[in-house]
């Protein structure tokens, strides 16, 4: 089943699968090709896909069937996809809080 973010489908276990092109030695691309000149910088965006917006706040959320009670995943959102980012990781259990963000040294994203 594929879903709205850019995270990629979920498996039957809840994980959550990446975009990206599996490769001949079963390795996973994510992205494009670099770009000439190296890598662009960019800020913390949205983890809504195809949402390029600043990143306002962090979804950090564990799935107990496969995460340590401690361990926390952190999702980036907008104003406009911090609710439905939310449900989405309520609705099964996921979410443990909503915290503002503001730079990228807040949280690792995993």
């Amino acid at each position: 089943m594929a879903l709205p973010f850019s995270d990629g489908p979920v498996e039957p276990d809840g994980t959550i699968q990446p975009d990206g092109t599996i490769q001949p030695d079963g390795t996973i691309q994510l992205g494009g090709p670099v770009p000439p000149g190296g890598p662009v910088e960019t800020s913390p965006q949205c983890s809504a896909k195809g949402c390029r917006a600043a990143a306002v706040w962090q979804l950090r959320w564990n799935n107990p069937k496969l995460h340590e009670p401690d361990r926390r995943k952190t999702w980036l959102a907008c104003d406009e996809h911090r609710v439905s980012l939310g449900n989405f990781l309520d609705l099964r259990g996921f979410l443990r809080e909503v915290t503002p963000f503001g730079t990228a040294s807040d949280a690792p994203i995993s």
